[in-house]
């Protein structure tokens, strides 16, 4: 953790946590083999937060090393459900757990269909 993102109780500052869950989503797609770069680039996609939720455990403090594990629950049409734990690295004590929900949409922002070559790798991960 770095000092700047921590509050004036010295505890990380709650909406850096949802700043992780994309760090932890962004690596979980580089895992499966393709960047969330190259799906805006490559085929003008982008997977919408439409929904967000946060449960916290224990506070995350400065210089704790922290570990985002991150998986996807469940894919409905153009949404994709991820889950995450925020881990403190060590004791591996549960911070923080969240869920996001995402649409699938173009660069117009409209509903598309996911392509199917991310859609086979989405769904071999659940």
């Amino acid at each position: 953790m770095r000092y700047a993102e921590t509050d004036q109780m010295g505890v990380v500052y709650h909406s850096n946590f949802v700043i992780w869950f994309e760090v932890g989503r962004v690596e979980f797609l580089r895992d499966l083999g393709f960047s969330y770069s190259e799906m805006e680039s490559g085929d003008g996609l982008h997977i919408a937060v439409v929904d967000v939720h946060c449960r916290y455990r224990a506070p995350a403090r400065y210089d704790d090393e922290i570990l985002v594990r991150t998986w996807i629950t469940k894919i409905r049409g153009p949404l994709i459900y991820f889950k995450y734990h925020i881990l403190r690295a060590g004791d591996e004590l549960l911070l923080a757990e969240g869920e996001t929900i995402h649409i699938v949409v173009n660069r117009r922002m409209e509903r598309v269909v996911l392509p199917e070559k991310y859609a086979v790798l989405l769904r071999a991960a659940i």
